[in-house]
Parts: structure tokens; sequence; C-alpha cells
């Protein structure tokens, strides 16, 4: 059964703006828009906002679905939490307080919303790159608080918990072997579904693993070697140093990513089933810079519909896998275009509708199975 398709838009675009529910809601519904993301960033953040004031933004989202004929459909973490340790700090009060002081009151806020949550609030330190080993009690401390979290949403009523897929080493999970791994684990664990947030602008492929071609002929600065050690061998002695540095790359397989991984349409073709929130920006695909779907950005991008909603229905013509979360029966494809502090916000508002009537062309309608959409 292929799934039902949304067009939706993540109002980080507003932040600092258009704050309040009746306007962010008011905006979007102008511009086509009617199932919204709502982002930590635009005045939701727990650790800023407190209590008192979330009771109220929720009474409001309410009312403001009513009046506009909108529906959050998700919430999403924001640049704040972005920027921290978080969930894989070095010190486990850190992590205690981020899930008791930001994803219990947000979960609570999904389920009392009747919605999903996605969100990325993590990275580990440099010095845990430096090893597999302590690598992987990191990952592992992170699957233990993601079960805790998957149940307790279970528990309040929020439809969906799905982390976002990043494209570095210290932002697990980063890799397409990395997002089975957790998917399974997690799911198998907490004894519910549990997903992923794919981001068609989080897949290039700088780290992958430097080849001995690529080292004889440059310095080694600019490749990606992996561990400290490996580029002080470089600078030390060379290409007379690849076989010990290969040595070193080869203790070290966390860091490295294969050219799939940079593949935006094959993630979607092998994982895009199990990943109820897609974030859409144009891109070059070596850069994330939530670009707009704008005749010009276009001429210059590799994401169109076409392929998007084709490489999803290859993933749900693929058998299931054992131990993965069930197919997603719901898909919102979620607009996630940036603005800047210096950004002029009318020409914002043209690029943002011009995208919306680019996508329209091909989701013409919301809740329409995948399948009808190809035809």
């Amino acid at each position: 059964m292929y799934p039902r398709i949304y067009l939706a838009a993540d109002n980080c675009v507003f932040y600092k703006r258009w704050t309040d529910p009746d306007e962010w809601a008011r905006k979007f519904k102008e511009l086509g828009i009617e199932y919204i993301e709502a982002s930590a960033d635009t005045e939701l953040d727990p650790l800023y906002m407190g209590p008192a004031y979330l009771y109220a933004w929720v009474q409001k989202v309410k009312e403001a679905e009513i009046m506009h004929g909108v529906k959050v459909c998700n919430l999403y973490s924001g640049h704040g939490t972005y920027t921290t340790l978080g969930l894989t700090h070095s010190d486990a009060r850190v992590r205690r307080h981020m899930v008791e002081n930001w994803f219990f009151p947000m979960i609570r806020i999904a389920g009392e919303l009747n919605c999903g949550m996605g969100f990325f609030t993590h990275a580990v330190k440099h010095e845990v790159l430096q090893s597999e080993e302590l690598y992987n009690q990191y990952v592992d401390i992170l699957v233990d608080i993601l079960v805790e979290l998957n149940q307790y949403a279970a528990i309040v009523g929020c439809e969906s918990l799905s982390i976002e897929l990043m494209y570095t080493p210290h932002q697990y999970p980063w890799r397409q072997k990395d997002v089975r791994e957790l998917l399974k684990r997690v799911t198998q664990k907490s004894g519910r579904d549990f997903y992923f947030t794919d981001d068609v602008g989080h897949h290039h492929v700088k780290f992958q693993r430097a080849t001995k071609e690529q080292f004889m002929e440059s310095n080694g600065t600019n490749l990606w070697l992996g561990t400290d050690l490996a580029y002080e061998l470089a600078r030390r002695f060379g290409k007379d140093a690849w076989s010990q540095i290969t040595e070193e790359m080869d203790k070290v397989p966390h860091l490295f990513a294969t050219r799939e991984d940079g593949d935006c349409y094959d993630m979607l073709r092998k994982f895009g089933c199990y990943s109820p929130i897609i974030h859409l920006q144009q891109t070059n695909g070596a850069q994330s810079i939530h670009l707009p779907f704008t005749e010009a950005e276009n001429s210059k991008g590799i994401i169109t519909p076409e392929k998007v909603l084709q490489a999803l229905k290859e993933s749900y013509d693929m058998p299931y896998e054992e131990g993965m979360p069930e197919k997603c029966q719901e898909i919102y494809l979620t607009l996630e275009i940036f603005s800047q502090t210096t950004s002029i916000m009318n020409q914002v508002l043209n690029d943002y509708a011009e995208s919306v009537h680019y996508w329209r062309r091909y989701i013409p309608q919301d809740g329409l199975p995948l399948d009808q959409l190809l035809q």
C-alpha cells in the first residue's frame, strides 16, 4: 500500500517575524499551505519559553487551526538545540536535562496537538571521533535515550518520533548504514516504530575515505583521513606515510561514508518509506543552504518533484526488511526554506509562493496516494 502525501512547510522561515500561531497560520494559508511543521525556533523552545507560555501556545494553535483551516502536522527542533552536544553530551546531567526539560514538554505538546515530532539535538565531541570503541559507547547512550523517548511518546499520544539524518561523522546517524542500524535498534528495544527524517540536502561525499591516488596527488590536508593521528602522520612523513595512514583509517570505519551516502535519491529509494517527514530544499548536492524552489535556483539545483516521488515509490515497492519499523502510511513533504536576519521578507514570501506553486504542480491536493500522484 502506498502512503498518502501532503505538502507541508516549516514555520522556521518566519522566525523573529511572524511568531504568533495566528500570524504564521494565516501566512501559510495565503501561500497555499495547510499542513505546518512548527519549529522550536519560532517561539516554541521549552528551555526559553516556560510552562505557562507553552500551555497558552497550544491553545492558540488550536484556535488558529480552526480559524485558518490549517493543521500542525509535526513539531521540530530548531537551531538552538542543534548547536549543543545535547543527547550525547559528555556530562550525563546535561543529557538528563535535555530529556526532562526539552524533550518531555515537546513530546507532550505533540500529543496534545495529535501530531508527530522530528528532531536533531546532539553531537559528539572531537575526542570521541578518534576511537571507534568510544564512538560506539556514545551511540549506545543515544539509543537508550531514544528508546525512553519513544516509549514516552506512546504514553502521551505523540504520533511518531523521527530523528534527522545528518551528514558529518560527529552527528550520528549520518550514513545509510547508520539509519538502518538505529531504526532497528530503537524500534525493537522500545516496542514501538521509530523513524527518521530525511532532508534532500543532507547528502554529500565530503567524508569519503581518501584513496592512495588522491593522497599522492596532494599533501593530504584537503582530504578526509579521519583521525588526528592520520593527519599528523601526513604532516610529518608526507607521501611515505601512506601505509601507516591506511592502517590508521582501518581502525575507524565509523568516520567514512560511501558514495551512495551522498546520493539523496538513492537514500529515498532505500529508506524513504521509513521517513514520515522529508525536508525539501533546493540544493546543488554539495551544500545544505535551504534555498527556495524558484526558477533561478531550480536551474542550478538537483531536486525535482518527479524524482523525489518516483524514488519514494521505489522504496514502497521493495519488500519489507525484518526488524525495521512499519512503512509510513503518511508522508509530509515539508518545505524547509530558510530566511536570514538580513532577508527582505517581501522577497522571501515571493520565493515561497513560487516554491509552493512549483510543488503544487505535482501534489495538487493533499492526502492523495503516492501512486495516484505519479499517474
